[in-house]
């Protein structure tokens, strides 16, 4: 496969990438205008923009594309021995300058949906509507037959999905399983085995998350860092359908995701009973 074949094939598996072009080029140099490479998170690559100190270069930096996910433009200077404004000078001989397009391409973020049902289903019908990669999870067969959309839709039982797959670090969970216990399990599991979303949301009453919390810190201690907890999950927008519990919670994680303070959430209000309560 060629470099396009094999991007639009990761991007349909919903894999993070970045190609980086040679979009210029002065005096001598290993590399040609036009050259592309794709990487993948791990450092997996094909293609080449030239070898040597600037392919190496080139691929190291692609670990910052992949972690801020905004493409741009570097110029390099093929001599270590030289200084330009606005240029990273490279351990080569060959004296000229070489500007490279990092250009990245997948999914704005990855959210874990655990249930597969009304809110689920809704959550769904919104958050594909933006750039997201989302699985579905639901142990109901019935449930997950009837299901509509989703990156990826797996049929397992909640717990045995975090243990066989766990989640990607930095990534959104939202909790709305069909029972209490199964949101709880979900919560648990992450604390466990330490994983470290940048957002969970749990589905459930004040009343309920007391009873959450207080489990919690029996098993985990109460030292356990909550604050990418959010629960009762969503913005309090009022209202409480389906479909408008999925706009408060896409809300919230766009919230989130844009770094918006002061919004209304549950997480890191400490009260002298040291449980965590949603604010307003």
């Amino acid at each position: 496969m060629n470099i396009f074949e094999l991007t639009n094939k990761y991007l349909n598996q919903g894999k993070q990438m970045v190609i980086v072009s040679v979009v210029s080029k002065e005096g001598n140099g290993p590399a040609t205008v036009g050259q592309k490479m794709l990487i993948l998170p791990g450092n997996e690559g094909y293609g080449t923009v030239g070898g040597g100190a600037l392919e190496f270069t080139a691929r190291e930096y692609c670990k910052n594309i992949l972690d801020t996910k905004k493409s741009e433009t570097k110029t390099y200077l093929l001599n270590e021995n030289k200084v330009l404004k606005d240029t990273t000078s490279l351990p080569m001989a060959c004296g000229g300058k070489v500007t490279l397009f990092y250009e990245y391409l997948g999914p704005k973020e990855f959210i874990y949906i655990f249930g597969a049902g009304h809110v689920g289903q809704a959550l769904v019908n919104v958050l594909s509507t933006l750039n997201y990669h989302i699985t579905v999870i639901d142990e109901r067969q019935e449930i997950i037959d009837q299901f509509i959309g989703g990156d990826e839709v797996v049929c397992i039982p909640f717990k045995d999905y975090i243990t066989k797959y766990g989640i990607k670090e930095d990534s959104y969970v939202i909790a709305c399983t069909p029972s209490h216990t199964y949101d709880y399990v979900v919560m648990d599991q992450i604390l466990e085995k330490e994983l470290r979303p940048k957002y969970f949301g749990m589905l459930c009453s004040k009343k309920k998350l007391k009873e959450y919390i207080d489990k919690v810190y029996e098993t985990h201690g109460k030292d356990i860092n909550l604050e990418n907890f959010y629960a009762p999950v969503g913005l309090n927008i009022g209202g409480g359908s389906p479909e408008e519990i999925a706009i408060s919670i896409t809300a919230e994680i766009l919230a989130h995701s844009y770094n918006k303070p002061n919004q209304s959430h549950m997480r890191h209000t400490n009260y002298e009973t040291h449980h965590y309560f949603k604010k307003g």
